[in-house]
């Protein structure tokens, strides 16, 4: 079963959202929204599928990273998020959440071997 099929987003905080998003599209023309941006680019086996990758910066006061206390969160792309988190559970991996579907894809979040946590994405296009 494939697992990660690549990076889907990452995800830091910060002391002033506006200010980072304003310096980063001055400084390196990154195309920022008040949710960071997305990059897209294109499928290496189907070039007709496009994917995306998010960059977003968070507040620094954010809960949304924890449990972790790490500034940052690492969002992976996978196939078949419903299997790998059965797979993962039983490799007693800790699995912090249900699987949560949107029109744009499936997520759930776990935590790695040091308490990272991770976001886990299956792409509604996949």
């Amino acid at each position: 079963m494939k697992k990660v099929t690549g990076i889907g987003g990452i995800f830091f905080k910060c002391k002033d959202t506006n200010a980072v998003n304003e310096w980063y599209k001055n400084h390196l023309g990154l195309d920022t929204t008040p949710y960071g941006v997305s990059f897209e680019w294109l499928d290496k086996e189907n070039s007709a599928v496009k994917g995306t990758t998010q960059w977003s910066p968070f507040a620094e006061s954010t809960k949304y990273f924890e449990p972790s206390s790490k500034d940052f969160m690492i969002n992976y792309r996978v196939e078949n998020l419903v299997a790998l988190v059965e797979e993962l559970k039983k490799e007693q991996v800790t699995v912090l959440d249900e699987i949560a579907t949107y029109d744009y894809g499936k997520f759930v979040h776990i935590l790695d071997l040091e308490g990272n946590k991770i976001q886990l994405w299956e792409p509604a296009n996949e």
